[in-house]
């Protein structure tokens, strides 16, 4: 394609093209990372974009250097090659890429998921559903991308725009009719979603995260909100949180689009015009449920995951698939063989008669959900591992500390992503919290985060439940200066391997 072209392409209206004249060269792939080039590359454009601790621009040199032939730029620069010039070249690299793979999401049933808690859980379950109503579907999400034939380990919840733009394009040449995808606050915030058209949106509930990027709540929801107003195909269905008063906004604001959804507890009345669900029964291995839709039909599945939490995220999935004429058997089949969410409350039961569970519950909402659910099984004492990320809301940490001296009888601090904070300064702010609820629970602080496992293992009984949180599939310890392999349910694994116990799902 021809830079001309792209150009005037590109759906952003505040933009020029400079030094056209001299050249018009073809263009074929986008790249924001100068390191990716290599001298010979051809047909290359260079994405100028400015980031947290590096700005493109200054890149633009040793990019052409190695034959990028065009630039994305936000100020005029000093070469002498061809540059669109535009206000904001982040959020606008991905539209670029688009056009560039052909936009590639135009040939395939797009969803898109976001709210705080839940996305993850809701993107395996909907792919899930869609595969077995017989749809070839890929994912990007938190913890793996799914190109239709193979899985990667995931970088990032939203990557950067053209690197989505690139991974539906393989998506495409592998015949994936759909995709599911998660769409971060700061992915929707900063543009990353550009090029893309959602055909389904789905909002999951909106409680304090990530407040030291938005600064404050509304900001939050505006973030959110962006996937509704910005990236919505003409004519999407979304399925929305009806109990959740961020979601009562969105129900509100597109009453001809988004279907309501709710979680009712037993024997309440069923609200018309709902999609809703009631817990039926649960154990340590799954629940049953019974769903409704909005038209009366009714009919039950059932799940490996557990918790009322997980009821909203099944629900949230019937009320999407629902919206693609998805059948009931499809539904049942994709809910009962979701694949294992790992490190969402993933189980492994110890032949001592210990169960673990490895989970990323690391906000006051996401604890209080996981403990109240685990709090229901344990037949011994319950025990919960976690550290705060540095960098991060400093004022969840004493609220999180609280809510685990409440619900359990061991809690045991220790190091998650210290990043550029002291690990000991971090693990003080929890333990003033643990300390501030006057109850049962024995605390212990071990920073070395393998050895407070390790501990934990050891000092569990049979009948105990032990929840491992913070990190859930993550498998670095990140500081300021470098990143360490770590994994907290590899560390499980090796200590039971140590001690010769069986480990089973």
């Amino acid at each position: 394609m021809r830079l001309s072209d792209l150009f005037h392409k590109m759906r952003k209206a505040e933009r020029t093209l400079e030094n056209a004249s001299r050249a018009d060269p073809d263009v074929a792939r986008l790249k924001y990372d100068s390191r990716t080039l290599c001298p010979g590359d051809g047909g290359v454009i260079f994405a100028c974009a400015p980031g947290e601790n590096s700005d493109g621009h200054d890149f633009a040199g040793s990019a052409i250097s190695s034959g990028a032939v065009a630039l994305l730029c936000e100020r005029g620069m000093p070469f002498d090659v061809p540059q669109i010039i535009l206000p904001n070249v982040r959020a606008a690299m991905g539209e670029a890429a688009a056009i560039l793979y052909g936009r590639p999401s135009a040939g395939m049933t797009m969803i898109g998921l976001t709210g705080t808690n839940g996305k993850t859980t809701c993107a395996y379950l909907i792919r899930s559903i869609v595969r077995a109503s017989g749809q070839t579907t890929g994912m990007l999400g938190t913890i793996v991308y799914d190109d239709g034939r193979e899985e990667t380990f995931a970088g990032r919840t939203t990557p950067e725009g053209p690197d989505i733009q690139e991974m539906l394009s393989s998506m495409a040449g592998n015949g994936v009719e759909c995709c599911v995808m998660e769409a971060s606050s700061h992915g929707l915030d900063q543009g990353r979603l550009s090029g893309c058209l959602f055909d389904r949106a789905g909002f999951s509930n909106l409680t304090p995260e990530h407040l030291e990027y938005h600064s404050g709540m509304e900001n939050y929801f505006e973030a959110k909100r962006l996937l509704f107003t910005e990236y919505a195909n003409r004519g999407f269905i979304g399925a929305v949180n009806a109990d959740d008063e961020y979601g009562l906004r969105l129900l509100g604001e597109f009453q001809d689009s988004a279907r309501p959804f709710s979680a009712a507890l037993p024997g309440t009345a069923v609200r018309p015009g709902v999609y809703s669900i009631v817990l039926a029964s649960q154990c340590l291995t799954g629940m049953s449920l019974d769903a409704r839709c909005p038209d009366g039909r009714e009919f039950s599945v059932t799940s490996p995951l557990i918790g009322p939490h997980n009821a909203y995220n099944i629900i949230e999935s019937i009320a999407i698939a629902d919206s693609l004429g998805i059948d009931a058997e499809a539904m049942r089949r994709g809910i009962a063989e979701c694949p294992r969410v790992p490190g969402r409350l993933e189980r492994y039961c110890l032949s001592n008669g210990v169960t673990v569970f490895v989970d990323f519950a690391h906000s006051p909402d996401g604890m209080k959900q996981t403990l109240d659910t685990l709090s229901r099984f344990a037949r011994g004492g319950l025990r919960v591992l976690w550290g705060a990320g540095g960098d991060r809301s400093p004022l969840k940490r004493p609220e999180v500390g609280e809510i685990m001296a409440r619900y359990a009888d061991h809690v045991i601090v220790t190091t998650d992503n210290p990043r550029s904070e002291d690990p000991a300064d971090i693990a003080r702010d929890v333990e003033r919290g643990v300390r501030a609820r006057a109850g049962r629970a024995k605390s212990d602080t071990i920073l070395d985060r393998r050895d407070a496992i390790y501990f934990a293992l050891d000092s569990s009984e049979p009948g105990d439940i032990l929840l491992i949180a913070g990190k859930g599939p993550e498998r670095f310890v990140e500081y300021k200066d470098r990143k360490v392999p770590f994994s907290d349910t590899e560390s499980v694994l090796e200590w039971a391997g140590e001690r010769s116990l069986e480990v089973s799902g």
